[in-house]
């Protein structure tokens, strides 16, 4: 059977077709659900899917009648995506998600039905000041979290990292389910104060290119004495009062933002986790390596920490669709094999 895999975010989507774990052609293009919020119609957002997956199945030489299974996943399901549904209230494992995906026909997008899988909300009621910060969502890291399920031996509890412009902490329970998330706004963070703050010019307006453990360390440790906000700005300190370069000014930023990050997973009441909870680190190679060294750094955390590799990672949303229409029942013998 060949698959379409669909996987919209805010800003891009990426539609891959596959024939078991075989890629046979992708595509990607930018376009999301960001577009559906400044223009306040879907127009732009059904032409640039439907773009996206005509473009992967030409470089198969396929056409929508060859595809026998289509998934969709991430912000495509969100108030303002192709088809809202409702979120899934943790907890939720690859079982109630595979209950949740509904089939839609979008006609002007793809000539088949297109199988959508939910986002997760946290179990939080009657949200008001006392309790908003309990309350968490996602749409698309449910299923890459179920397509790294799928791939590597998970030991629950644990807490699975999905760093990005919005970096997710997924926490899974002891059955492996979804028990609930935290998000922050690291990766926008790092962007902003790097290119549109006085830090630009301690930091030419660039990111870390290698890790430098001392200034990450450091970092991390003035977030926390100090708070965010003194520690980014001790970045220009160090570029007008002492020797260090630009990547080890970068790096202290770099460590006082994740640093941040990690004084949430202790104190946020979105998810609960204990010292020795387990973390599987996913993201690119720096910012792997950086959470990797951050959190074993903090006396906090004694659990295992697992960071994965590239082939890893690869195409997590694409595995986890194709694991959940495999639950569902969707998958015929020449489904995918994994």
């Amino acid at each position: 059977m060949n698959i379409l895999t669909v996987d919209t975010g805010t800003t891009n989507t990426r539609a891959t077709v596959w024939h078991g774990s075989r890629v046979l052609g992708q595509a990607a293009r930018q376009v999301g659900v960001r577009d559906t919020a400044i223009s306040g119609n879907r127009a732009t957002l059904q032409a640039g899917v439907r773009d996206t997956i005509e473009a992967a199945l030409a470089r198969c030489g396929m056409q929508a009648c060859d595809i026998g299974l289509a998934l969709a996943s991430g912000m495509i399901t969100s108030n303002v995506g192709l088809h809202e549904l409702p979120h899934l209230v943790a907890p939720a494992g690859r079982s109630e998600l595979a209950c949740a995906m509904a089939a839609v026909r979008l006609p002007e997008v793809f000539g088949q039905p297109i199988w959508f899988v939910p986002g997760v909300c946290n179990p939080v009621r009657n949200i008001g000041l006392h309790n908003c910060e309990s309350m968490d969502m996602m749409r698309g890291e449910e299923t890459e979290t179920m397509g790294l399920l799928a791939r590597v031996h998970v030991a629950t509890p644990a807490v699975i990292v999905l760093p990005g412009s919005h970096s997710k902490f997924v926490h899974l329970d002891a059955q492996g389910r979804i028990s609930g998330c935290v998000t922050t706004l690291a990766g926008e963070m790092l962007q902003v104060l790097t290119h549109n703050t006085i830090l630009a010019d301690s930091l030419h307006s660039d990111f870390a290119s290698d890790i430098d453990a001392e200034m990450l360390l450091a970092g991390a440790r003035s977030a926390r004495q100090i708070g965010l906000g003194r520690a980014c700005f001790v970045v220009r300190a160090l570029d007008l009062f002492t020797i260090y370069d630009r990547n080890a000014r970068a790096n202290f930023l770099l460590g006082a933002v994740l640093g941040a990050d990690l004084l949430t997973l202790k104190n946020s009441s979105a998810i609960h986790v204990n010292p020795g909870t387990a973390f599987y680190i996913t993201g690119k190679p720096l910012l792997r390596e950086a959470l990797s060294l951050l959190v074993r750094d903090d006396d906090f955390f004694s659990g295992p920490v697992v960071t994965l590799t590239d082939a890893q990672q690869s195409h997590l949303a694409s595995l986890g669709a194709q694991a959940l229409a495999a639950e569902r029942g969707l998958l015929g013998p020449c489904g995918a094999v994994w």
